[in-house]
């Protein structure tokens, strides 16, 4: 069987920073991390070889640099890393990047099954796994948490509810997105390290994948970011002194002039 998950560089921080001009994640200095939700993909990807056979390859979308991060991937077992990296790709939104990752895949070659995580921590869209699976014209279910069973041309899978979860079952080849109760990410084995390091990472430009460059990253992306900030909380705290009973006082006569300086 041969998987392909598609991983994502975000940063490892929560202090981002934004390109004013562009309204685009600054990635340069700052530390980058694998998607955390990717990594269960990449887990899946690989348990799914170890039980039925085939090959596992990553992909992804980014500069040069996140290279050295998919070689991570390859420590915890997985055959083939691919990059997608051009400058233009740069800015993309999801339909923008759906349609590179697209591009990338049809550029593999056959392939049974797609996982991805069930979206990015630095956007939260959940867009991309649905939007590739449109862009392949191949069917495919969203927050999975468990697959039962892949046999005959067919996968069967519980896709995750507010007040429950679904058994979803659909053709191959399929893209599914997984949450976090799938399973438990690896940690690389010595041996994993070993052949990562001696590893290349395959990296295709935009015209390696014969993608339309008029489609790809703020020139194909049809959504815009108008404005960007990081949230301000500015919490006041006031402190009651007295006994319980002056406190008690104070506190109502408080609320009670609130109260009446918003009935105003």
């Amino acid at each position: 069987m041969n998987i392909i998950v598609c991983v994502k560089q975000v940063p490892g921080t929560n202090e981002v920073k934004i390109n004013k001009e562009t309204n685009t994640i600054i990635r340069e200095g700052v530390e980058a991390i694998i998607n955390p939700f990717d990594e269960y993909a990449i887990e899946e990807g690989v348990r799914i070889k170890e039980k039925t056979g085939g090959k596992v390859t990553v992909i992804s979308m980014g500069i040069p640099k996140v290279a050295d991060l998919l070689k991570e991937t390859i420590a915890v077992g997985v055959d083939e890393a691919v990059l997608l990296s051009d400058r233009a790709f740069a800015g993309a939104d999801t339909l923008a990047t759906s349609y590179a990752l697209s591009m990338g895949i049809k550029a593999l070659g056959e392939y049974d099954l797609i996982i991805c995580g069930k979206q990015a921590t630095d956007g939260d869209t959940a867009q991309v796994g649905p939007s590739l699976a449109e862009k392949l014209n191949i069917p495919h279910t969203t927050y999975v948490r468990k697959i039962e069973e892949i046999k005959d041309g067919y996968i069967r899978c519980q896709r995750l509810t507010d007040d429950g979860y679904e058994v979803i079952e659909m053709p191959l080849p399929a893209v599914i997105t997984v949450v976090k109760e799938i399973n438990e990410p690896r940690l690389p084995s010595i041996k994993g390290k070993l052949k990562a390091k001696k590893t290349e990472v395959k990296i295709l430009t935009a015209d390696d994948i014969g993608a339309d460059k008029d489609r790809c990253g703020l020139k194909g992306s049809p959504t815009q970011v108008i404005k960007t900030f990081v949230p301000e909380h500015n919490v006041v705290a006031e402190m009651i002194e007295g006994t319980a009973e002056e406190q008690a006082k104070k506190l109502a006569q408080k609320l009670l002039s609130m109260q009446f300086m918003k009935a105003r």
